[in-house]
């Protein structure tokens, strides 16, 4: 009762009040008191363990209102891989946002590189984009989907004439990459040592001059059935190994997870739901 009676900022007979109070209002004793010595009953031993839960539950609870409710939970920055073309995105930030229209979206685009330096510093809510590195128990890797590897290349491509496209098919041909200057050498190691594709390539800066390049006959674009958009203008085939194992590449939605909220948390479960769909 001391010991309480200090952690409280009041006086020990205070203490015994409010329990004698509570025996009164709940008509049972909680404990029974031997000399100086005391032990709950075991009404007062219910009492005691399942009020400790119920008391987190009511913190748990008023945190979570608390934090859904701050000007912060209303921001949402959103980036994704520039070379990424699907309307997965658009159509989960239309439904979000017609779901919870107090909430304000930006978004950006930008390499596996920025995306990752953006949700490690802070500048980003949630990152969507391929797996490139280990996952990290620093971050929440919601996984989106896996999506088998397919090339795109125009008619006029003599890749059109295969019938069953593997990596050794496309060694002739180069290999079209959406790469910034300095990040060149490293997509170049990661489609040549990771995927196994490509051993020429010709870089853009843009998705949209990679398309245009294809569209000229000069090689052929990496791309994935997710979002594919372009069937009436590309050739779409799938493209395996020499073992005839696919290529697949897993796209995630990444978050800090001592960031987390119900927002991102949301938007992660819509997004994953359109990119199944």
């Amino acid at each position: 009762f001391t010991e309480a009676a200090e952690l409280c900022y009041i006086s020990q007979s205070a203490i015994s009040q409010q329990i004698n109070a509570l025996e009164d209002e709940l008509g049972v004793k909680l404990y029974k008191r031997s000399g100086r010595k005391f032990e709950l009953t075991p009404a007062g031993e219910y009492f005691y363990k399942r009020g400790k839960v119920i008391l987190q539950d009511v913190e748990n609870l008023r945190n979570e209102t608390a934090r859904i409710g701050s000007n912060d939970e209303l921001n949402l920055t959103i980036g994704y891989l520039a070379g990424y073309d699907g309307s997965e995105l658009s159509e989960t930030i239309s439904s979000f946002s017609a779901t919870y229209p107090e909430v304000a979206i930006t978004v950006f685009k930008g390499t596996h590189e920025d995306l990752f330096n953006a949700i490690r510093n802070g500048k980003a809510s949630i990152v969507i984009s391929d797996q490139r590195r280990a996952f990290s128990d620093e971050y929440e890797n919601f996984v989106l989907k896996q999506s088998p590897a397919y090339v795109a290349f125009s008619s006029n491509n003599p890749l059109a004439e295969v019938k069953e496209l593997t990596t050794s098919n496309l060694e002739k041909y180069p290999c079209i990459v959406v790469a910034s200057k300095d990040r060149e050498k490293v997509e170049q190691d990661f489609y040549e040592n990771t995927l196994g594709i490509g051993k020429m390539f010709l870089f853009a800066d843009t998705l949209d001059e990679a398309k245009l390049t294809a569209l000229g006959g000069k090689g052929y674009l990496l791309i994935d059935k997710i979002g594919a958009g372009n069937e009436g203008t590309f050739i779409l085939k799938e493209v395996k190994r020499p073992d005839r194992s696919a290529i697949v590449r897993t796209y995630c939605a990444f978050w800090k997870k001592k960031k987390s909220n119900y927002y991102i948390e949301e938007f992660a479960d819509a997004l994953r739901k359109h990119f199944s769909d």
